[in-house]
Protein backbone atom coordinates (compact mmCIF):
# COMPACT_ATOMS: atom_id res chain seq x y z
CA UNK A 1 0.00 0.00 0.00
CA UNK A 2 1.17 3.50 -0.55
CA UNK A 3 1.45 4.39 3.12
CA UNK A 4 3.58 1.44 4.00
CA UNK A 5 7.16 2.39 4.79
CA UNK A 6 10.08 0.28 3.92
CA UNK A 7 10.33 -2.60 6.26
CA UNK A 8 6.62 -2.75 7.10
CA UNK A 9 4.67 -1.31 9.94
CA UNK A 10 1.31 0.30 10.49
CA UNK A 11 -0.13 3.34 8.86
CA UNK A 12 2.02 5.58 11.13
CA UNK A 13 5.19 3.98 10.02
CA UNK A 14 5.94 2.33 13.32
CA UNK A 15 7.16 -0.89 11.99
CA UNK A 16 9.05 -2.14 15.02
CA UNK A 17 12.55 -1.42 16.43
CA UNK A 18 14.24 -1.14 13.11
CA UNK A 19 17.00 1.40 12.41
CA UNK A 20 15.66 4.88 11.96
CA UNK A 21 12.04 4.09 12.87
CA UNK A 22 9.90 6.49 14.91
CA UNK A 23 6.65 6.16 16.79
CA UNK A 24 3.68 8.29 15.96
CA UNK A 25 4.73 10.95 18.48
CA UNK A 26 8.05 11.64 16.80
CA UNK A 27 10.19 10.01 19.46
CA UNK A 28 13.07 7.66 18.81
CA UNK A 29 12.79 4.23 20.24
CA UNK A 30 14.67 3.79 23.42
CA UNK A 31 16.99 1.17 22.05
CA UNK A 32 17.60 2.72 18.65
CA UNK A 33 21.12 3.44 17.53
CA UNK A 34 20.37 5.65 14.53
CA UNK A 35 21.30 9.33 14.09
CA UNK A 36 19.30 12.58 14.19
CA UNK A 37 16.81 13.87 16.77
CA UNK A 38 16.95 15.80 20.06
CA UNK A 39 18.91 13.33 22.15
CA UNK A 40 19.76 14.47 25.75
CA UNK A 41 23.51 14.63 26.69
CA UNK A 42 25.05 11.51 28.08
CA UNK A 43 26.94 12.65 31.23
CA UNK A 44 28.43 9.28 31.93
CA UNK A 45 29.98 9.27 28.48
CA UNK A 46 31.39 12.77 29.01
CA UNK A 47 32.96 11.80 32.35
CA UNK A 48 34.43 8.69 30.81
CA UNK A 49 36.01 10.69 27.97
CA UNK A 50 37.44 13.26 30.42
CA UNK A 51 39.05 10.51 32.46
CA UNK A 52 40.60 9.12 29.31
CA UNK A 53 42.08 12.50 28.45
CA UNK A 54 43.53 12.82 31.98
CA UNK A 55 45.05 9.38 31.70
CA UNK A 56 46.72 10.45 28.49
CA UNK A 57 48.07 13.64 30.22
CA UNK A 58 49.15 11.84 33.39
CA UNK A 59 50.19 8.32 32.48
CA UNK A 60 50.84 7.39 36.10
CA UNK A 61 47.31 7.92 37.25
CA UNK A 62 44.13 9.86 36.66
CA UNK A 63 40.89 10.73 38.27
CA UNK A 64 41.23 12.25 41.73
CA UNK A 65 45.03 12.49 41.67
CA UNK A 66 44.90 14.45 38.43
CA UNK A 67 42.57 17.00 39.87
CA UNK A 68 44.84 17.38 42.90
CA UNK A 69 47.87 17.96 40.70
CA UNK A 70 46.02 20.56 38.67
CA UNK A 71 44.92 22.31 41.86
CA UNK A 72 48.50 22.31 43.20
CA UNK A 73 49.79 23.79 39.95
CA UNK A 74 47.18 26.52 39.99
CA UNK A 75 47.95 27.39 43.63
CA UNK A 76 51.67 27.45 42.85
CA UNK A 77 51.16 29.85 39.96
CA UNK A 78 48.96 32.04 42.17
CA UNK A 79 51.61 32.14 44.91
CA UNK A 80 54.28 33.12 42.37
CA UNK A 81 52.35 36.29 41.60
CA UNK A 82 53.17 37.50 45.13
CA UNK A 83 56.68 38.62 44.13
CA UNK A 84 56.97 42.37 43.61
CA UNK A 85 59.75 44.91 43.10
CA UNK A 86 60.05 48.22 44.95
CA UNK A 87 61.98 50.79 42.91
CA UNK A 88 64.58 53.16 44.43
CA UNK A 89 62.84 56.13 45.97
CA UNK A 90 59.73 54.09 46.81
CA UNK A 91 58.38 52.26 49.85
CA UNK A 92 56.20 49.16 49.66
CA UNK A 93 53.16 49.23 51.95
CA UNK A 94 51.77 45.70 52.40
CA UNK A 95 48.07 45.17 53.11
CA UNK A 96 46.35 41.95 54.21
CA UNK A 97 42.61 42.03 53.60
CA UNK A 98 42.93 45.83 53.42
CA UNK A 99 44.81 46.19 56.75
CA UNK A 100 48.30 47.72 56.85
CA UNK A 101 50.70 45.08 58.16
CA UNK A 102 54.17 46.35 57.18
CA UNK A 103 56.48 48.46 55.04
CA UNK A 104 59.28 47.21 52.77
CA UNK A 105 62.25 48.97 51.21
CA UNK A 106 63.60 49.00 47.65
CA UNK A 107 64.35 45.66 46.02
CA UNK A 108 62.64 42.34 45.29
CA UNK A 109 60.12 41.35 47.96
CA UNK A 110 57.32 38.87 48.48
CA UNK A 111 53.83 39.15 49.95
CA UNK A 112 50.62 37.21 49.64
CA UNK A 113 49.02 37.94 46.26
CA UNK A 114 45.54 39.29 45.62
CA UNK A 115 42.85 38.98 46.78
CA UNK A 116 44.42 38.25 50.17
CA UNK A 117 47.29 40.73 49.97
CA UNK A 118 47.97 44.02 48.22
CA UNK A 119 51.07 46.23 47.88
CA UNK A 120 51.03 50.04 47.43
CA UNK A 121 54.31 51.66 46.34
CA UNK A 122 54.27 55.45 46.81
CA UNK A 123 57.30 57.59 45.88
CA UNK A 124 58.98 58.91 49.05
CA UNK A 125 61.75 60.96 47.41
CA UNK A 126 59.65 63.21 45.18
CA UNK A 127 59.32 66.73 46.58
CA UNK A 128 55.72 67.93 46.47
CA UNK A 129 54.71 71.58 46.58
CA UNK A 130 51.60 73.31 47.88
CA UNK A 131 50.83 76.90 46.88
CA UNK A 132 49.16 78.99 49.57
CA UNK A 133 47.86 82.50 48.96
CA UNK A 134 47.88 82.18 45.16
CA UNK A 135 47.15 79.68 42.42
CA UNK A 136 48.96 79.16 39.15
CA UNK A 137 51.82 77.36 37.46
CA UNK A 138 54.04 80.41 37.10
CA UNK A 139 55.86 82.51 39.64
CA UNK A 140 54.10 84.98 41.88
CA UNK A 141 53.29 88.21 40.08
CA UNK A 142 53.17 86.68 36.60
CA UNK A 143 50.07 86.74 34.45
CA UNK A 144 49.32 83.06 35.10
CA UNK A 145 48.72 83.41 38.83
CA UNK A 146 45.61 84.26 40.79
CA UNK A 147 45.65 85.78 44.26
CA UNK A 148 43.68 84.08 47.06
CA UNK A 149 43.26 86.79 49.73
CA UNK A 150 41.47 84.56 52.24
CA UNK A 151 44.67 82.54 52.49
CA UNK A 152 47.28 85.29 52.15
CA UNK A 153 45.97 88.11 54.38
CA UNK A 154 46.99 87.90 58.04
CA UNK A 155 47.52 90.11 61.10
CA UNK A 156 51.02 91.04 62.37
CA UNK A 157 52.12 91.51 65.95
CA UNK A 158 51.78 95.32 65.74
CA UNK A 159 48.16 95.07 64.51
CA UNK A 160 48.91 95.62 60.81
CA UNK A 161 47.63 93.55 57.88
CA UNK A 162 50.15 91.83 55.63
CA UNK A 163 49.72 89.91 52.36
CA UNK A 164 51.97 86.82 52.12
CA UNK A 165 52.11 84.28 49.29
CA UNK A 166 54.23 81.23 50.05
CA UNK A 167 54.84 77.61 49.12
CA UNK A 168 55.30 74.52 51.28
CA UNK A 169 57.62 71.79 49.96
CA UNK A 170 57.19 68.35 51.54
CA UNK A 171 58.06 64.69 51.07
CA UNK A 172 56.74 61.38 52.39
CA UNK A 173 58.88 60.06 55.25
CA UNK A 174 56.75 57.04 56.27
CA UNK A 175 54.51 55.67 53.52
CA UNK A 176 52.29 53.63 55.86
CA UNK A 177 51.55 56.53 58.19
CA UNK A 178 51.02 58.82 55.20
CA UNK A 179 48.45 56.49 53.62
CA UNK A 180 46.45 55.43 56.69
CA UNK A 181 46.83 57.95 59.54
CA UNK A 182 45.53 61.04 57.70
CA UNK A 183 42.52 60.99 55.39
CA UNK A 184 43.61 63.91 53.13
CA UNK A 185 47.34 64.57 53.72
CA UNK A 186 47.77 67.39 51.19
CA UNK A 187 44.79 69.39 52.46
CA UNK A 188 45.90 68.74 56.04
CA UNK A 189 49.37 70.12 55.28
CA UNK A 190 47.82 73.19 53.66
CA UNK A 191 45.55 73.98 56.61
CA UNK A 192 48.31 73.30 59.14
CA UNK A 193 50.70 75.58 57.20
CA UNK A 194 48.16 78.42 57.26
CA UNK A 195 47.76 78.00 61.01
CA UNK A 196 51.53 77.85 61.61
CA UNK A 197 52.45 80.95 59.59
CA UNK A 198 49.60 82.97 61.12
CA UNK A 199 50.90 82.12 64.57
CA UNK A 200 54.46 83.16 63.67
CA UNK A 201 53.37 86.38 61.89
CA UNK A 202 51.14 87.20 64.87
CA UNK A 203 54.32 87.51 66.96
CA UNK A 204 56.27 89.52 64.35
CA UNK A 205 56.13 93.23 63.56
CA UNK A 206 55.22 94.34 60.04
CA UNK A 207 58.54 96.00 59.25
CA UNK A 208 60.52 92.99 60.44
CA UNK A 209 58.40 90.59 58.39
CA UNK A 210 58.94 92.74 55.28
CA UNK A 211 62.71 93.10 55.66
CA UNK A 212 65.19 91.35 57.91
CA UNK A 213 62.81 88.88 59.56
CA UNK A 214 61.76 86.89 56.49
CA UNK A 215 64.28 84.08 56.96
CA UNK A 216 63.38 83.75 60.64
CA UNK A 217 59.65 83.62 59.83
CA UNK A 218 60.22 80.89 57.23
CA UNK A 219 62.29 78.73 59.57
CA UNK A 220 59.96 79.13 62.55
CA UNK A 221 56.97 78.29 60.36
CA UNK A 222 58.70 75.16 59.03
CA UNK A 223 59.58 73.95 62.54
CA UNK A 224 56.07 74.59 63.86
CA UNK A 225 54.43 72.92 60.84
CA UNK A 226 56.69 69.87 61.22
CA UNK A 227 55.69 69.62 64.89
CA UNK A 228 51.99 69.72 63.94
CA UNK A 229 52.38 66.99 61.30
CA UNK A 230 54.42 64.83 63.68
CA UNK A 231 51.62 65.16 66.22
CA UNK A 232 49.22 63.75 63.61
CA UNK A 233 51.71 60.89 62.87
CA UNK A 234 51.22 61.78 59.23
CA UNK A 235 54.50 60.39 57.90
CA UNK A 236 55.29 63.73 56.22
CA UNK A 237 58.60 65.61 56.22
CA UNK A 238 58.41 69.38 55.68
CA UNK A 239 61.42 70.27 53.55
CA UNK A 240 60.99 74.06 53.27
CA UNK A 241 58.56 76.93 53.68
CA UNK A 242 59.40 79.68 51.15
CA UNK A 243 57.70 83.07 51.08
CA UNK A 244 57.20 84.25 47.48
CA UNK A 245 55.65 87.69 47.99
CA UNK A 246 55.42 89.77 51.17
CA UNK A 247 53.56 93.07 50.76
CA UNK A 248 51.02 95.20 52.55
CA UNK A 249 47.43 94.83 51.28
CA UNK A 250 46.84 96.17 47.78
CA UNK A 251 44.26 98.72 49.00
CA UNK A 252 46.70 100.51 51.32
CA UNK A 253 49.99 99.98 49.50
CA UNK A 254 50.28 103.67 48.45
CA UNK A 255 49.84 104.88 52.03
CA UNK A 256 52.25 102.21 53.17
CA UNK A 257 54.87 103.40 50.66
CA UNK A 258 54.46 106.96 51.97
CA UNK A 259 55.06 105.70 55.48
CA UNK A 260 58.09 103.76 54.31
CA UNK A 261 59.55 106.86 52.62
CA UNK A 262 58.97 108.88 55.78
CA UNK A 263 60.73 106.19 57.78
CA UNK A 264 63.61 106.24 55.34
CA UNK A 265 63.91 110.02 55.73
CA UNK A 266 63.82 109.58 59.47
CA UNK A 267 66.51 106.92 59.33
CA UNK A 268 68.63 109.14 57.07
CA UNK A 269 68.36 112.08 59.49
CA UNK A 270 69.21 109.80 62.37
CA UNK A 271 72.23 108.47 60.52
CA UNK A 272 73.42 112.01 59.77
CA UNK A 273 72.98 112.99 63.42
CA UNK A 274 74.86 109.89 64.49
CA UNK A 275 77.66 110.69 62.06
CA UNK A 276 77.90 114.25 63.41
CA UNK A 277 77.89 112.96 66.95
CA UNK A 278 80.55 110.40 66.14
CA UNK A 279 82.65 113.21 64.66
CA UNK A 280 82.22 115.89 67.33
CA UNK A 281 82.25 113.79 70.48
CA UNK A 282 85.68 112.21 69.90
CA UNK A 283 87.13 115.63 69.10
CA UNK A 284 85.59 117.13 72.23
CA UNK A 285 86.89 114.27 74.27
CA UNK A 286 90.32 114.76 72.73
CA UNK A 287 90.27 118.50 73.55
CA UNK A 288 89.16 117.77 77.07
CA UNK A 289 91.88 115.20 77.51
CA UNK A 290 94.48 117.60 76.09
CA UNK A 291 93.36 120.38 78.46
CA UNK A 292 93.53 118.00 81.39
CA UNK A 293 97.02 116.93 80.41
CA UNK A 294 98.15 120.55 80.00
CA UNK A 295 96.74 121.43 83.40
CA UNK A 296 98.50 118.48 84.95
CA UNK A 297 101.76 119.49 83.22
CA UNK A 298 101.34 123.09 84.41
CA UNK A 299 100.68 121.89 87.91
CA UNK A 300 103.77 119.70 87.87
CA UNK A 301 105.89 122.53 86.40
CA UNK A 302 104.72 125.11 88.90
CA UNK A 303 105.15 122.66 91.73
CA UNK A 304 108.65 121.78 90.63
CA UNK A 305 109.58 125.46 90.16
CA UNK A 306 108.25 126.31 93.59
CA UNK A 307 110.17 123.47 95.08
CA UNK A 308 113.31 124.61 93.24
CA UNK A 309 112.85 128.22 94.40
CA UNK A 310 112.36 127.05 97.93
CA UNK A 311 115.47 124.92 97.77
CA UNK A 312 117.43 127.78 96.18
CA UNK A 313 116.27 130.19 98.88
CA UNK A 314 117.25 127.67 101.52
CA UNK A 315 120.65 127.24 99.90
CA UNK A 316 121.18 131.05 99.74
CA UNK A 317 120.09 131.42 103.33
CA UNK A 318 122.54 128.75 104.42
CA UNK A 319 125.32 130.48 102.45
CA UNK A 320 124.34 133.81 104.06
CA UNK A 321 124.66 132.29 107.48
CA UNK A 322 128.09 131.01 106.58
CA UNK A 323 129.47 134.22 104.85
CA UNK A 324 127.18 137.21 105.19
CA UNK A 325 129.34 139.86 103.40
CA UNK A 326 130.16 137.74 100.43
CA UNK A 327 126.59 136.55 100.09
CA UNK A 328 125.18 140.05 100.36
CA UNK A 329 127.54 141.44 97.75
CA UNK A 330 126.80 138.53 95.40
CA UNK A 331 123.08 139.03 95.74
CA UNK A 332 123.47 142.72 95.07
CA UNK A 333 125.51 142.15 91.93
CA UNK A 334 123.13 139.49 90.59
CA UNK A 335 120.16 141.74 91.20
CA UNK A 336 121.74 144.73 89.51
CA UNK A 337 122.77 142.58 86.59
CA UNK A 338 119.24 141.38 86.09
CA UNK A 339 117.80 144.89 86.32
CA UNK A 340 120.36 146.67 84.15
CA UNK A 341 120.20 143.97 81.43
CA UNK A 342 116.61 145.01 80.74
CA UNK A 343 116.96 148.82 80.74
CA UNK A 344 118.57 151.51 78.60
CA UNK A 345 121.97 152.59 79.95
CA UNK A 346 123.69 155.97 79.90
CA UNK A 347 127.23 156.08 81.22
CA UNK A 348 128.41 159.34 82.83
CA UNK A 349 131.96 159.91 83.91
CA UNK A 350 132.06 162.62 86.55
CA UNK A 351 135.81 163.01 86.29
CA UNK A 352 135.84 163.79 82.61
CA UNK A 353 136.02 167.32 81.22
CA UNK A 354 132.99 168.80 79.60
CA UNK A 355 129.50 167.48 80.14
CA UNK A 356 130.73 164.13 81.49
CA UNK A 357 128.81 162.03 78.98
CA UNK A 358 130.80 159.15 77.70
CA UNK A 359 129.92 157.96 74.16
CA UNK A 360 128.25 154.51 74.39
CA UNK A 361 127.64 152.06 71.59
CA UNK A 362 124.56 150.00 72.49
CA UNK A 363 125.62 146.75 70.85
CA UNK A 364 123.05 144.56 72.70
CA UNK A 365 120.15 146.76 71.56
CA UNK A 366 121.40 146.77 67.97
CA UNK A 367 121.65 143.00 68.04
CA UNK A 368 118.10 142.70 69.40
CA UNK A 369 116.73 145.00 66.69
CA UNK A 370 118.57 143.08 64.00
CA UNK A 371 117.12 139.80 65.27
CA UNK A 372 113.63 141.31 65.44
CA UNK A 373 113.88 142.60 61.85
CA UNK A 374 115.01 139.20 60.60
CA UNK A 375 112.01 137.45 62.20
CA UNK A 376 109.47 139.71 60.43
Amino acid sequence: MPWNSQGGGGPWGSGGNNGGGQNPWGQRPSGGGGGGGNTPPDFDEMIRKSQERLKRLFPGGGGYKGFVLIGIAIIGLWLLTGFYRVQPGEQGVTLMFGKWVGTTGPGLNYFLPAPIGEVIKPNVERTNQIEIGYRGNGTVGSGGTRDVPEESLMLTGDQNIIDIDYVVQWRISDAGSYLFNVRDPENTIKLAAESAIREVIGKTNLEEALTVGRVRVEEQTRVLLQAIMDGYESGVFIAEVKMQKVDPPRDVIDAFNDVQRARQDRDRSQNEALAYRNDIIPRAKGEAERTILQARAYKDRVTKEAQGEAERFTSIYNSYLTAQDVTTRRLYLETMQEILSKSDKVIIDQKSQGNGVVPYLPLPEIEKRANAGGNK
